[in-house]
């Protein structure tokens, strides 16, 4: 009988011992994983200090804003190659900033207009070019990009506007002082450029 009473309690000490154990378990994992949850929140937060006072600002998700700097990006690209003055150092600066945003597609194009004598063009006629864009279509999951814009020439004799829409794709780099989006425009190709007005200046 005693000894019966003994493995009784012996059981008993057990299943309290193991009881013990497990609930000890379970509490250490709600804790790991509600400090791992506070953890990850606190890294998404940083403090900006104004006038020694701290700020809480909230970081965002890269991919969530990458869409609106793609699309930032292309604009400024464009911006940069077809907005152009009677000025050869203003085309060689803008297009030394344009080269960093594009492979050497926009080099290729480059070199052809210059060949064709646009930018020549440009210099005899006096010509300002004033590029607006329309829209940007993207399409994510392809890193495709179409551009749709027009081309404004203002000459002495006539105000020429142009569509201009060029297709391209967008690979994602570090960033740099020269490119702040991060991001390549690669395979660029030009698929219209027409004019769509030619209205002619009085010369007296």
């Amino acid at each position: 009988m005693i000894i019966k009473n003994i493995e009784a309690k012996i059981r008993l000490a057990m299943f309290i011992s193991a009881g013990s154990l497990l609930s000890a378990l379970i509490i250490v994992g709600i804790n790991s994983f509600y400090a791992y949850r506070l953890v990850s929140n606190a890294q998404k937060s940083i403090y900006i200090l104004d006038k020694s006072v701290p700020i809480l600002a909230r970081q965002t998700d890269m991919q969530m804003n990458r869409p609106a700097e793609y699309r930032a990006h292309v604009d400024l690209f464009h911006s940069l190659f077809f907005s152009l003055t009677p000025d050869d150092n203003y085309m060689e600066y803008q297009m030394k900033k344009a080269m960093y945003l594009i492979d050497e597609s926009g080099m290729q194009q480059y070199n052809d207009l210059k060949e064709k004598g646009f930018f020549n063009s440009i210099l005899s006629s006096s010509s300002v070019l004033t590029l607006e864009t329309d829209s940007i279509a993207l399409d994510m999951p392809k890193h495709y990009f179409r551009y749709y814009g027009k081309l404004k020439i203002d000459r002495r004799s006539s105000t020429v506007v142009r569509s201009l829409i060029t297709e391209g794709y967008l690979k994602d780099i570090p960033r740099s002082d020269n490119n702040p989006h991060g991001v390549l425009i690669t395979g660029w190709k030009t698929l219209e450029n027409k004019d769509l007005e030619d209205v002619e200046k009085n010369t007296f």
